[in-house]
C-alpha cells in the first residue's frame, strides 16, 4: 500500500490550497477511514478532516468551514480544499488510510498507512 500526497506550498494569508492524496494497492472504495492530519513543529500531529466509506465527513473545530475533505474512488485520491488559510495552518500534512472497521478515528493509531506529508506554508 503506498500513499503519495501533493499539493502543499506556501500561500498568504487568506489563500487556498488543494491537497491530494493518492492510494495504491487495496482497491480504493475498499479504505472505510480516509483521513488528513498535521503536524506542526513542537505539537503533536493532529486529525483536520475525516472522511468514511460512506461520505461522512468530520473535521477539527479549527478548521470548520474553511476546509472541506473529499473522495474519487475513480481516482483513487483523497483531497483536501484548504480556504482562508491562516498562519497557524502551518504545518507537514499527512494522508492516511484505514480498511478495518472501527468507530474510532480522531487518533494516529486509528490509522494503517500513511502518506508521506506535504509542506503548507501559510505567510502572515
Amino acid at each position: 500500500v503506498q500513499l503519495q500526497a501533493s499539493g502543499g506550498g506556501l500561500v498568504q494569508t487568506g489563500g487556498s490550497l488543494r491537497l491530494s492524496c493518492v492510494a495504491s494497492g487495496y482497491t480504493f472504495s475498499s479504505y472505510t477511514m480516509l483521513a488528513w492530519f498535521r503536524e506542526a513543529p513542537g505539537n503533536q500531529r493532529e486529525l483536520v478532516a475525516v472522511i468514511s466509506s460512506g461520505d461522512t465527513t468530520n473535521y477539527a473545530d479549527s478548521v470548520k468551514g474553511r476546509f472541506t475533505i473529499s473522495r474519487d474512488n475513480a481516482k483513487n485520491t483523497v483531497y483536501l480544499q484548504m480556504n482562508s488559510l491562516m498562519p497557524e495552518d502551518t504545518a507537514v500534512y499527512y494522508c492516511a488510510a484505514r480498511r478495518y472497521f472501527s468507530s474510532g478515528y480522531r487518533y494516529v493509531g486509528d490509522y494503517d498507512y500513511w502518506g508521506q506529508g506535504t509542506q503548507v506554508t501559510v505567510s502572515s
